[in-house]
């Protein structure tokens, strides 16, 4: 099996680079490098291609099941590798999750034979969840997952803008929708913050005459305390202070021992050759010390001493503060601010029409705002759609489906349910049959039917959206001849700019490949495996043969095979 991997193109999109898989039912290690362009996957009925997208859907977040587990292994593994444009969504998903973010993006997931599963991107594990966010962005895939990509009614919107070039459009009306909802909510907080103000207005206005009557100060609190602390002990405070101020002041206290020195040695200090200068200085200095010493302690004297009285007013109003704030749940230095909260709620009712009025008409223009730019988008997408509807309309007759319609629904949305995204409904719809009106068309188009619809979609759109790799299973179920060459014919167009995988039965599709996979069962000893080998020169032939003529390959299949991957047939 060739090994190579090839330089891919920028397509500004991503491209499914590697496809790795481990035990997954009859495949026992398998590794592909994938190309750029149409890859084919053929092979008999029963070979195994199912399980090569079974194992991919794993990868790109699918449910797990234990049933996926080779028999005999105790696990299974699957790694997909992708390549990606420097702007890729996946990226900003990515670096949302505080993950490493690289333009080559590896996935994995295993799932244990007891049905556990696990998963990691670029080898950090995540959850299932992100896998799949992430696959959403990556992969499309058509005939198996009934909700994913184009099928999913929530992406059409975004589908048609994207055709008509009306992205930097519905920017504009979700900026507008946003900042009509922030006046909006402003409006119904300011009313609801109202209603409770008047609901407790009268508990309010109490509140304040009763706070602004304790006139409670921040640090009030640790100040009182302080000075409780020392009132309680007052006596004896007072009693060291007295002794103190003696000891400091006193007939023989250290301010006049320490005069009575300086004037001992400032007699003699001349005979001492300035011995004694340094001293008398050093005298002179504890002498200031000491009788700013003494002032200070007149001071605390002075504080300390007051009325008897003064410690019970004190406690009064320190046991008024803890009380106040017990009764608000605050703490004592909050009580000065939950005051004017509650002063400003009073303001807020006094005020109470004018923000209101205010705020209504703030409100009233941005949804005329709003309303302006969402029927201007509105407008164009109903052109776009008419457009759209053409365009694939031009697609269906070649691909068997000349009696089915497509139609492109823009309908009004009620208000209550406009939103960032407009005032408009998109949905794809269909008609199979004459007569029939549209419906979903992720429910009235069945099996390669709508698969056929999806890639006449996706040859209209392939120049919008980000998925690079767009997978199709069986998508010619029931055709042949023109058709099967019709529907090849696109999938190759698509090849031009996406990659595209489809499973095939036909030769007509096989033959348009720029990469021909063929999945094939192989025995060994009692085990029968799956594999997949790359087809070049002859064995590619030889394969378009088989699917031409079954089991015997003749000489007319070979040659029409040849036609065929000539651009003849």
């Amino acid at each position: 099996m060739d090994q190579q991997s090839l330089e891919l193109p920028v397509l500004g999109r991503s491209t499914l680079a590697a496809l790795s898989i481990r035990d997954v039912v009859l495949i026992e290690r398998l590794a592909l490098n994938l190309r750029p362009g149409l890859g084919v996957l053929t092979g008999e009925t029963g070979a195994g291609k199912s399980i090569l997208l079974d194992a991919l859907g794993l990868a790109l977040g699918a449910r797990a099941d234990s049933g996926l587990v080779r028999r005999g292994a105790d696990q299974a593994t699957v790694t997909a590798e992708f390549d990606l444009s420097g702007d890729h969504p996946a990226l900003d998903i990515l670096r949302e999750q505080g993950l490493e973010a690289e333009e080559r993006l590896v996935v994995r997931r295993t799932v244990s034979a007891d049905g556990r599963s696990r998963a990691w991107v670029n080898d950090q594990a995540v959850g299932v969840a992100l896998l799949k966010r992430l696959g959403e962005e990556l992969v499309e895939v058509h005939g198996q997952f009934d909700t994913h990509g184009l099928l999913n009614p929530q992406t059409h919107r975004g589908v048609l803008d994207a055709y008509a070039g009306l992205d930097s459009r519905a920017a504009r009306v979700a900026a507008a929708h946003r900042a009509w909802r922030q006046v909006e909510d402003a409006r119904a907080n300011a009313a609801a913050e109202i209603a409770r103000a008047r609901a407790e207005e009268e508990y309010l206005r109490h509140a304040v005459a009763e706070l602004d009557a304790l006139a409670p100060k921040p640090g009030e609190e640790e100040d009182l305390a302080e000075t409780r602390a020392v009132l309680m002990h007052r006596e004896k405070v007072v009693e060291a202070m007295n002794q103190a101020f003696a000891e400091l002041a006193g007939e023989r206290g250290a301010e006049r021992l320490l005069a009575a020195a300086t004037r001992t040695l400032s007699r003699i200090a001349d005979k001492a050759a300035g011995r004694l200068d340094p001293v008398i200085a050093a005298l002179d200095r504890a002498a200031a010390e000491a009788a700013e010493a003494s002032s200070a302690l007149q001071a605390a004297s002075a504080d300390v001493d007051m009325d008897p009285g003064a410690l019970e007013k004190l406690e009064e109003r320190l046991f008024a503060l803890r009380a106040a704030a017990r009764k608000h749940a605050v703490e004592v230095d909050a009580l000065a601010a939950l005051r004017d909260d509650f002063a400003r709620r009073l303001l807020l009712i006094e005020d109470q029409g004018d923000l209101l009025t205010r705020l209504a008409r703030e409100a009233e223009t941005a949804r005329a705002d709003y309303v302006k730019a969402a029927e201007s988008l509105s407008a164009e997408r109903r052109k776009a759609a008419g457009r759209l509807d053409k365009a694939v309309a031009a697609e269906l007759p070649p691909l068997k489906l000349d009696k089915a319609r497509f139609r492109t629904l823009v309908e009004a949305l009620d208000e209550a349910d406009w939103g960032p995204g407009g005032i408009d409904r998109v949905a794809f719809q269909v008609a199979t049959n004459p007569g029939a009106p549209p419906g979903p068309i992720n429910k009235i188009a069945s099996g390669g039917e709508l698969a056929r619809f999806m890639l006449a979609l996706k040859v209209v759109l392939a120049q919008t959206g980000t998925v690079g790799t767009l997978v199709f299973d069986e998508v010619d179920t029931g055709i042949g001849g023109a058709v099967a060459a019709a529907v090849g014919e696109r999938l190759a167009k698509l090849g031009q700019t996406l990659q595209v995988l489809v499973v095939t039965h036909s030769p007509q599709v096989a033959a348009r490949g720029a990469t021909h996979l063929k999945v094939q069962k192989a025995v060994k000893g009692e085990h029968v495996t799956t594999g997949v080998a790359v087809l070049d020169g002859d064995e590619r032939r030889e394969e378009i043969a088989r699917m031409l003529s079954g089991a015997t390959v003749t000489a007319e299949a070979r040659a029409a095979a040849e036609s065929l991957i000539a651009g003849r047939g």
